[in-house]
């Protein structure tokens, strides 16, 4: 384990290689598992004022799940998480091109239209943080929808936390950032 502040993260986000295919996995991670986007509690509120702006980013069936659910929900375990389009385990706020899914929050982001990115789950994916009082757990989600993310970071040698800077800094700080890098010897 690796110690920065008050982190602590698992050794494979400093050794595992990790770059984001999206022509190989289309996105999957926005329309598939258990449920949706884990959400900060901030994030909720961000959620509900941003969606009127967001809205006509979306699609038909996301935007019914919203308008009948919620920007988010509680779900099976407790957690707020973004909604799912009903009968699916599809992001309601995922729109796609073409084949690819992507988020109508970010594209609604790029376009200026707001200042909010997206759930900061959604950008660390897949790294997932697990939450205490006193310090956050960092780990590497494995899970085989990201098997060409792995082969294309092994190609080009880029290990997770460095495919993962502009979300950790988002995260965390320049700071902090700068001290993960020092306890793993850059």
């Amino acid at each position: 384990m690796i110690t920065v502040q008050n982190t602590l993260l698992s050794d494979d986000i400093a050794e595992k290689n990790f770059v984001c295919n999206l022509e190989a996995c289309k996105g999957a991670c926005c329309v598939k598992g258990e449920a949706g986007a884990p959400l900060e509690n901030r994030e909720r509120e961000i959620l509900d004022e941003i969606y009127p702006q967001i809205k006509s980013y979306l699609s038909e069936k996301g935007i019914a799940a919203i308008e009948a659910n919620g920007t988010w929900v509680l779900d099976e375990e407790g957690d707020y998480t973004t909604t799912c389009v009903e009968g699916d385990k599809e992001c309601a706020f995922t729109i796609f091109d073409g084949r690819v899914a992507k988020c109508g929050i970010e594209h609604a982001w790029k376009d200026g239209v707001i200042d909010f990115q997206k759930p900061i789950s959604c950008h660390l994916y897949p790294i997932r943080i697990t939450q205490y009082p006193e310090f956050d757990i960092l780990n590497y989600d494995r899970w085989d929808i990201c098997s060409a993310a792995c082969t294309l970071g092994d190609e080009f040698k880029v290990p997770l936390y460095k495919f993962l800077k502009t979300a950790l800094v988002r995260k965390y700080g320049e700071e902090w950032y700068g001290e993960l890098e020092e306890q793993i010897g850059i």
